[in-house]
């Protein structure tokens, strides 16, 4: 048995055999000097009208596969094919080199795929993977060859050096139960679609992979953890083949309540919504039908990073996550760095009670550049989905009109150089200490919601450190004085018009979800995978009793 560990793209469970990818399209196009370089610019011409009816066609089956959102990836290909940039190389190589068009548009990809990969923004580098699949698509429309040979005869892992998005698209969804490749990046169009069809993935397993794992080999893969198993051991296999049932009695759940209102049986509505830390887990919030995010963690933007994220790299993230959701709304929480969450970069000072010291808002209304970056790249992705911005960590009514002050400073910057956002952004606080609870009548006229963070509302209101076992059974989840805060919070907001939800774990306990109905929250915002238990626990509820 052999094990390597890569990063998941979306979790879930399979076993399968191993079906490597072979692809004429990765065959290095030879130079050959031409006699007609007019002969040879038309051959360009008419095989980029061939890959445009392809993108066309696969463009359809996307739609049927992962729906309209994920299939905008081809139309975003139709428009690369026809980049001025990319044609006047391809042209120019032609003619300046009297060689072929086969060769012309390797180079070109070469360069142009070269030069997104050395960008600093992930998500920008990520686009050398598209450049490659446009050209492999314009070659093999020049050359007439198949653009990719595979053939699948049973339940398949497909394992690869990388995946082109119109590959992963073209292969048999019935018989591929998972994919592992080399090289990758969660933000690549491929990682999306992957997430969208729902198939458990894996990148970045080395190059070790493919000289390891042969067609036809046993391979058990892990998306949750990035393992990937070849040939496993029969004590392996039998724990998989246990979480592959666990997953399906999850998908039998989720059968008979997708699509289904989150409403009581009195007829009251509730959006339920998931929270999540990446775009890597977008996959998990659509699989499992959630209303919309209620909790996107930016603050792991910053973990991931070795430096400050540029607000352009923000933009691509954010940007997205929101086009992923397809107008489903998403509250984005910013930068909540500090306590039990430390970044390098940031250096900040040792501190003997770091829970109560300097950390989210208070880093962001004190290193105001931070702030306003992060601002920036989040209005500007605002344009493209429904995008809801919550502030972490309030205290006071000056941090809230601190906060609000900074973000009309940033408008008046975008309006200024013309670039768009969403004139209408709902803006909310969370509340997650006793503080902010209890001031709640004086805070609600300020923004549009309330999310209450009930991890550190109680970790604060009952002096427990949720980061130390030994207290966890002082730090009741239940305890009154918690409890009694939600309820002033809702009553709170309530009373002037605005909605309030619950985005902490005591969302997803089950035995208190009808009290919480009771006192009058609008939302609970929790882990995709606990979405659909909530919605049948609303939907067996009856307030009047």
């Amino acid at each position: 048995m052999l094990r390597f560990k890569g990063k998941g793209v979306y979790g879930a469970i399979a076993i399968g055999r191993a079906s490597l990818l072979v692809k004429k399209s990765d065959e290095p196009s030879k130079r050959v000097n031409i006699e007609s370089v007019e002969g040879e610019l038309l051959r360009v011409t008419n095989a980029r009208k061939k890959a445009h009816s392809q993108l066309d066609e696969i463009y359809k089956k996307a739609i049927l596969e992962v729906g309209e959102t994920g299939a905008q990836i081809f139309e975003i290909h139709k428009m690369m094919l026809d980049d001025e940039d990319y044609l006047e190389s391809v042209e120019s190589i032609i003619k300046n080199q009297g060689v072929n068009a086969e060769y012309a548009v390797s180079v070109a990809s070469k360069t142009f795929s070269s030069m997104f990969e050395n960008m600093e923004d992930a998500y920008m580098q990520a686009r050398a993977a598209d450049i490659k699949d446009i050209s492999s698509r314009l070659i093999s429309c020049l050359s007439e060859n198949e653009f990719t040979e595979v053939s699948l005869k049973e339940s398949s892992i497909i394992c690869a050096s990388d995946l082109a998005p119109s590959e992963t698209v073209a292969l048999d969804k019935s018989l591929i139960c998972g994919i592992a490749t080399v090289y990758g990046s969660v933000n690549s169009h491929t990682s999306i679609l992957a997430r969208n069809m729902n198939i458990p993935a894996i990148i970045g397993l080395g190059e070790e992979f493919l000289n390891a794992v042969h067609n036809g080999d046993t391979v058990a893969i892990n998306g949750y953890t990035g393992e990937i198993f070849i040939n496993p051991d029969k004590e392996t296999v039998t724990s998989f083949e246990r979480l592959i049932k666990d997953d399906k009695e999850k998908k039998l759940l989720l059968e008979t309540l997708r699509g289904k209102e989150n409403i009581t049986l009195d007829g009251r509505k509730v959006n339920l919504y998931a929270n999540i830390g990446g775009v890597e887990n977008l996959g998990a919030v659509l699989i499992n039908d959630a209303d919309g995010i209620g909790l996107f963690r930016s603050e792991f933007i910053y973990l991931e990073s070795d430096s400050y994220p540029t607000e352009q790299k923000q933009v691509e993230i954010y940007k997205s996550v929101l086009e992923a959701m397809g107008g489903k709304k998403v509250i984005i929480r910013t930068l909540d760095i500090g306590a039990d969450k430390q970044v390098d970069y940031f250096s900040l000072e040792a501190e003997e009670n770091p829970a109560l010291g300097y950390r989210a808002i208070r880093i962001c209304l004190d290193r105001t550049d931070i702030f306003k970056t992060q601002l920036r790249a989040l209005f500007r992705a605002s344009i493209y989905g429904n995008l809801s911005i919550m502030f972490p960590m309030v205290t006071s009514v000056w941090e809230v009109e601190g906060i609000l002050e900074i973000c009309e400073e940033i408008k008046k910057e975008l309006d200024r150089e013309e670039i768009k956002y969403a004139k209408k952004i709902e803006m909310g606080i969370m509340i997650e200490t006793p503080a902010a609870a209890i001031i709640s009548d004086s805070l609600a006229p300020l923004v549009d919601f309330f999310s209450i963070g009930t991890n550190d509302l109680i970790q604060y209101t009952l002096a427990c450190d949720r980061q130390n076992p030994r207290l966890d059974k002082y730090a009741n989840p239940h305890h009154e004085a918690v409890l009694r805060l939600i309820k002033y919070t809702v009553d709170s907001a309530h009373k002037y018009g605005k909605w309030v939800g619950i985005c902490g774990e005591l969302a997803s306990d089950l035995s208190l979800t009808e009290e919480f109905l009771k006192m009058g929250i609008d939302e609970l915002s929790v882990s995709p995978s606990f979405v659909l238990p909530l919605r049948k626990k609303i939907r067996e509820t009856d307030l009047t009793k």
